[in-house]
């Protein structure tokens, strides 16, 4: 099971493909507030996530997960698998 860092690390990288270069992204960047995704950016990027760490994020988790550190913690406590 990878640890919260890498799992961080892996929702880093995506997200700045995701955004314009230079924004900033740490694990405390809120996710729709800092980085002005839209809803469906957002929902795409959860199945993206749910594909690589192979775990289904029920919608009541997902819309307690503002920063890039909940998300984290969240895959980690539902069991991520490594990233393929």
């Amino acid at each position: 099971m990878p640890t919260e860092a890498e799992i961080t690390e892996t929702i880093v990288i995506r997200l700045r493909a995701l955004v314009p270069p230079g924004v900033e992204i740490g694990p405390q960047t809120s996710i729709m507030g800092d980085l002005g995704l839209d809803s469906l950016t957002v929902m795409n990027f959860v199945m993206w996530l749910e594909d690589v760490f192979d775990v289904s994020l029920p919608m009541d988790r997902i819309v307690e997960m503002e920063t890039v550190a909940d998300l984290a913690r969240a895959l980690q406590s539902l069991g991520a698998k490594e990233a393929s």
